[in-house]
């Protein structure tokens, strides 16, 4: 049982939804934790609803002499996360300390749940399949709606992981004005394509055809529910660290069953599904040569969502007036597609990015 447990640890932290670890939960205070109703939200596929936003912050918001917020800070978490995945010592414990890159001390950090996660307003709170399609231009939108509710109209820094670092190509492009600079993690600036695009289909369609989903209206999880949760597992890490972990059939077979058995326990298929289909207006290849601001992205080597053979980021990143691309090879300390969330690997960067105007 131990071993188990031990497993699902690995396998939540790679994904980046550990739950905060206790050094951080010690060097920090607790976030400041709050709600902004979007009253009537008119989303692209025509439906409309109040969207409750839900927000984890750190630090005080400071404001210049003309009203503009001058240190606040927005960080977006990947798919199915919550902004709760940036409090544990391999995230906060790297960044928000005292003296650290982000010090909230002197930083407004704001940590959203984004629609359709969390604390969010999401399908599993009663609307089911009936709640409205969302997309990422969706997204960003609410989480701007969302940082005008708490009275951030201006930015220092837009950063993500993942579903969050696709997010902040397209706040670049969508919102030039808002932010000094911008640091995507562990994504491209390109449409889902490819075998991305096919993992997310097999999750997709695992769900949408399973009769026990019953057009979203299932009164116990699906049994493709286990399969959503399998594809998660399969992408979040590289292949020697999970041959390591899992040398032979048996391990293999208990870290995976210990990994969906909490999946399962912590999901809902709805949220899934739509957290999943929503990259489907993902493109922001269009807009990247309006990108005013200072950008860094980040990747890495051994990510299997986001291989560097590819080329994608290399060639994109031309386009992008102050952009710079790294990608971090592959070492003992990298852990795939969660290297996002690992910011000791990658801080320097940040740390690169914030002395640039």
């Amino acid at each position: 049982m131990a071993r188990r447990i031990i497993a699902v640890a690995i396998v939540l932290w790679c994904l980046g939804l550990a739950v905060p670890a206790p050094r951080a939960q010690q060097a920090l205070p607790a976030p400041a934790q709050g709600d902004v109703v979007v009253k009537g939200f008119r989303f692209r596929s025509g439906d409309t609803l109040d969207v409750k936003m839900h927000y984890r912050s750190f630090g005080t918001l400071r404001k210049n002499a003309q009203g503009v917020a001058e240190n606040a800070v927005l960080i977006m978490h990947g798919t199915g996360g919550t902004g709760a995945q940036f409090l544990g010592s391999n995230f906060a414990g790297e960044l928000f300390g005292p003296g650290q890159l982000l010090d909230i001390t002197k930083y407004f950090i704001v940590l959203p749940d984004d629609v359709g996660h969390g604390q969010s307003s999401k399908p599993s709170d009663g609307l089911r399949a009936k709640f409205p399609k969302y997309g990422y231009l969706d997204m960003i939108e609410l989480e701007r709606r969302l940082l005008e509710g708490v009275g951030v109209t201006h930015l220092r820094l837009v950063m993500g992981t993942s579903m969050g670092g696709m997010h902040t190509w397209l706040w670049g492009g969508e919102y030039p004005d808002a932010m000094d600079a911008l640091m995507p993690l562990a994504s491209l600036p390109a449409q889902i394509a490819g075998r991305n695009r096919v993992w997310r289909r097999v999750l997709i369609d695992a769900i949408r055809n399973d009769p026990e989903w019953k057009g979203g209206e299932y009164a116990s999880q699906p049994q493709s529910l286990r399969t959503a949760a399998e594809m998660m597992f399969l992408v979040g890490d590289n292949p020697v660290r999970r041959q390591r972990a899992s040398p032979t059939l048996a391990r293999a077979d208990e870290t995976l069953d210990a990994y969906v058995a909490s999946y399962i326990k912590s999901n809902d298929a709805n949220d899934v599904l739509y957290a999943v289909s929503a990259s489907f207006d993902y493109d922001p290849a269009p807009k990247l040569d309006q990108i005013k601001a200072p950008l860094i992205a980040v990747n890495f080597a051994d990510d299997l969502i986001n291989p560097p053979e590819l080329g994608i980021l290399e060639e994109a990143i031309k386009r992008v007036p102050k952009g710079r691309a790294v990608v971090v090879p592959f070492s003992d300390r990298t852990v795939g597609h969660g290297t996002h969330t690992v910011a000791a690997i990658w801080k320097q960067y940040l740390d690169e990015l914030l002395k640039m105007r």
